[in-house]
């Protein structure tokens, strides 16, 4: 099977080495090159995640990405697409698939499309957020026709605060969040480091947990018309019919179409 490359656009540096985490976990000929964009202000406030995502700032990553051989593009933050609504992630995707001449969508979009696969319709959030921008994502779900039953806002301005943060705090947030009605928790920071915990994650929430960087990688992947199963990243990733490590045997035809 030929190489598959997923460019990733990422603003600075938090949780990057995420990445190569899930590519090892992937073990297999997929490559997942990163080109960090300038963050601006790191500020989890809403004009400074517009800024954030101007489509100058996304263009800039394009022709790397393009030279390393990337099939498609993600722009990896969720704050910095959900923050301008479903009609203005939706544009600010456009902008950056004609500007990469490369299909493409962000992390925001790569939860919708990764619930919709798990057929998950009712979901709970885990965020590291403020709570007036955690309120722009549950919009932003609501929107996409995804009901939000529960949420956890964390109050943390920063993502480079967030990219600090270390596996029980992780363990804590994500069961904060939880809901029993929720068939799925939503996990939605790419500062956050959550690669290495999915399993565990699931084990303790007995559901699939879905992450910033797990959804993103997940996103690239179908865009670019591969399949891919991997041992240690949760539900979203498990082969058909068979259980992830400490999770539940996923529905069939849950991967990436």
């Amino acid at each position: 099977m030929d190489m598959t490359t997923v460019g990733l656009l990422y603003p600075g540096h938090s949780a990057e080495d995420d990445y190569p985490r899930i590519e090892v976990l992937l073990d297999s000929d997929i490559r997942l090159p990163v080109f960090h964009t300038d963050i601006g202000e790191d500020a989890h406030r809403e004009d400074a995640l517009i800024e954030m995502g101007a489509a100058d700032r996304l263009a800039a990553g394009v022709e790397e990405l393009r030279l390393a051989g990337a099939e498609s593009v993600v722009w990896a933050c969720t704050s910095g697409s959900f923050v301008r609504g479903r009609d203005g992630a939706r544009s600010q995707v456009r902008e950056l698939a004609r500007a990469a001449g490369l299909p493409a969508s962000s992390t925001s979009f790569a939860f919708v499309h990764a619930a919709e696969a798990l057929g998950v319709s009712r979901v709970a959030v885990a965020a590291t957020y403020p709570g007036e921008v955690t309120v722009l994502f549950e919009k932003f779900l609501e929107a996409s026709g995804i009901e939000v039953v529960a949420a956890r806002a964390s109050g943390i301005v920063t993502a480079a605060e967030v990219g600090t943060w270390e596996r029980e705090e992780v363990l804590e947030l994500a069961a904060a969040g939880d809901d029993p009605r929720a068939e799925a928790v939503l996990m939605p920071d790419t500062a956050l480091h959550t690669a290495a915990h999915l399993p565990e994650l699931e084990a303790d929430l007995g559901k699939p947990v879905l992450t910033a960087n797990q959804v993103t990688v997940w996103e690239g992947l179908r865009l670019a018309g591969r399949r891919a199963w991997a041992d240690g990243l949760g539900t979203l990733f498990a082969r058909p019919g068979r259980a992830p490590e400490g999770g539940r045997t996923p529905p069939p035809g849950l991967l990436a179409e």
